[in-house]
């Protein structure tokens, strides 16, 4: 019998993720090359609408007793697993979109002279901010988790690897190498680091892990 695709997930899936790769046939590794550490922030009687792009910011937000007190303000946010656990909250999420730079043209098309404020984490892209800048939108940043990378050397072959985030990616090449294995990608924004590196990369249609597994299983399906 021929050796399994060996796939190596750079952050720990859910048990029900796991078990669709190995029920697909393939040998599945999992590590968490990122860590997200909630941060203590002042919340007052805020002004402005809401922006969140990521779950991480979400949790930490939530954490906050004060948070509570916001939950008539319009909200903003990046991707629907974002939108999924704020709206389970009790929060009303007024625009929500795949990509920063979308949400972020929304935004400036359509709520210029409103304000906005913007939980974010320790490595936040820049795209959000510069776009509402450049619009002359007010906007105040509260930062209120911290992404640290967690390097670790991966033994043995890897056919594919998953990426979840750039700093995921950052993350992975501090102590090892893209030779020839595909790059499965959440979205375009993660797989832009790996542009200068390999030409194999698949990007999944929807910024979901379980997006991400059904183009590994369909790429693979295809190659056997």
């Amino acid at each position: 019998m021929p050796e399994p695709i060996r796939i190596l997930s750079t952050k720990k899936l859910l048990p029900n993720q796991r078990q669709f790769l190995l029920n697909a046939g393939f040998s599945v590794i999992e590590a968490n090359f990122i860590q997200a550490v909630g941060k203590k922030f002042e919340l007052g009687d805020e002004d402005g609408n809401l922006i969140f792009t990521s779950q991480n910011a979400v949790k930490s937000f939530l954490e906050n007793e004060k948070a509570q007190n916001l939950k008539n303000k319009k909200i903003f946010c990046v991707g629907t697993k974002t939108k999924a656990l704020l709206e389970q909250n009790g929060y009303k999420v007024l625009a929500s979109k795949e990509y920063a730079s979308e949400l972020a043209e929304i935004i400036v098309n359509d709520f210029k002279d409103e304000s906005f404020l913007f939980f974010s984490g320790s490595l936040r892209r820049d795209t959000l901010p510069e776009a509402l800048q450049k619009a002359n939108i007010s906007l105040k940043e509260i930062e209120v988790y911290e992404t640290i990378l967690t390097p670790q050397k991966i033994n043995g072959p890897v056919d594919g690897i998953l990426f979840f985030s750039p700093s995921g990616v950052q993350s992975y090449l501090k102590e090892n190498r893209i030779v020839n294995q595909n790059c499965f990608c959440i979205g375009t924004t993660t797989a832009e680091p790996l542009e200068q590196l390999t030409d194999k990369i698949i990007i999944a249609k929807q910024q979901t892990v379980e997006n991400v597994i059904i183009q590994i299983i369909n790429y693979y399906s295809k190659k056997l």
